[in-house]
């Protein structure tokens, strides 16, 4: 990206780079976390096991209305162990040597990040991609029931809740009921989003949520399972401590990982907790700014059901209109485009809002287009056959996932974005399209 081309551009004159970068979205700290990291240090339980991880289960939990909470190191690890269980629910003990998920298919969210289907993979699984739906750029209902009609023997359905807004989690479920299928819901972006006032992280058999860096809650890195079954959190946390039996010495039935977070995080982790619903008001505060501050525009922010559905709005996106697109061509790693009169495209809004020192991202790239998995089949709610259709067709409505990720894009979603600083990445985009 040549950044001097925007700052030289006639369209942008007046509009000075933001001395301080503007992130997409970056922790924010309070100073509690620091009073339970030094209370870790001092007493000498820096390790696998202490009362900030003891405390955070049981905080998370009753947060978000689970039984259970197990604290890992990622939400790549609580996704892996969830889908682990489910698939030795459903399958049983594998051989040694052999994934629970050996020959199994499994459906997975295709517009979501590749942690949440990597863990089919580890286990020996394929998975099957399902496409999303308009309303919110999640696991489109109907295509899941047309995936059931291909692949009849399918038990386990994998349900990401893009940038936090949650699915349609009452159809969805009644299908993979409908089916006698276990849900692994993939939570790690929806921290406190709601379905029909309840939370995302309790519509699963087990499910997962994130603490990473950019998180609503971080504590730097981290995750959760959670599950209203006890013995499921057990074999959890005795899988993430390398499956360590109740013996003096050290001696193992089974495989394990070390997948077990740390009293370090979990005191960053602790100290964030209390602040979670003040992050989501600022972050639902960006979205509103932005929706209104574009309203005039040939675009729409990522939709939600505002009757049943509140999210956390972790990312505030937009999607610009098929008719206000700009020539826009992308490969593997490079994209080009036409700049044109009226019209714009993610490319080039994303690399003007870098120019002037603000950090946008394109939507998750889906993953039956990701390299890795191009074999792999992808389901859409008109698909006649076990093959995916290309996208290449010209219709949107063969393949929505590949739509959403052409025409939007993620802007900067920073809870400490000031006012005045959205309003300047308004003005920003507005002249993309002059």
């Amino acid at each position: 990206m040549d950044r001097m081309r925007y700052l030289k551009d006639p369209r942008f004159a007046g509009i000075e780079p933001f001395e301080n970068k503007l992130w997409l979205s970056s922790p924010t700290v309070h100073g509690e976390e620091q009073y339970w990291v030094d209370e870790a240090i001092q007493t000498n339980w820096i390790s696998t096991v202490g009362a900030n991880i003891n405390a955070v289960e049981k905080l998370t939990a009753e947060l978000i209305g689970c039984k259970y909470a197990v604290a890992l190191s990622s939400g790549t690890a609580a996704l892996h162990l969830a889908i682990k269980l489910c698939g030795e629910m459903l399958y049983g003990r594998p051989a040694a040597g052999h994934g629970t998920l050996e020959g199994q298919r499994v459906f997975c969210s295709d517009m979501t990040f590749s942690a949440s289907v990597n863990p089919v993979a580890y286990e020996g699984g394929e998975a099957i991609f399902i496409d999303a739906e308009y309303d919110t750029w999640n696991m489109d209902p109907k295509a899941l029931e047309r995936a059931f009609e291909l692949y009849p023997d399918v038990r386990m359905v994998v349900i990401a809740h893009l940038y936090g807004t949650p699915a349609k989690m009452d159809e969805l479920v009644a299908i993979c009921k409908k089916h006698d299928a276990l849900i692994v819901e993939d939570a790690a972006e929806s921290i406190l989003a709601t379905f029909k006032g309840k939370q995302t992280g309790c519509f699963g058999d087990v499910s997962a949520i994130s603490w990473n860096g950019n998180k609503l809650i971080t504590g730097s890195s981290g995750g959760m399972l959670l599950t209203n079954n006890e013995a499921w959190a057990a074999q959890a946390r005795k899988w993430s401590t390398q499956s360590r039996e109740d013996a003096a010495w050290y001696q193992h039935d089974e495989l394990g990982y070390n997948y077990r977070m740390s009293n370090i995080i979990a005191g960053i982790v602790r100290g964030q907790l209390p602040h979670a619903w003040e992050h989501l008001e600022q972050k639902k505060h960006n979205y509103e700014l932005y929706k209104k501050g574009l309203s005039d525009l040939p675009v729409k922010m990522n939709p939600y059901d505002e009757m049943n559905t509140e999210p956390n709005f972790w990312l505030s996106c937009m999607i610009i209109d098929n008719e206000a697109m700009c020539r826009q061509v992308r490969s593997e790693k490079e994209a080009l485009f036409n700049t044109e009169p009226g019209k714009s495209c993610p490319t080039e809004i994303l690399e003007a809002l870098a120019a002037f020192n603000a950090e946008g991202r394109p939507i998750w790239k889906p993953m039956h287009l990701q390299p890795i998995y191009r074999f792999h089949s992808f389901v859409t709610k008109t698909s006649d056959s076990k093959v995916r259709i290309n996208p290449s067709s010209g219709s949107v409505h063969t393949d929505v996932g590949a739509d959403i990720f052409k025409r939007g894009l993620c802007l900067p979603s920073d809870n400490k974005l000031t006012e005045k600083q959205i309003d300047v990445i308004v003005d920003i985009i507005h002249r993309c399209f002059m």
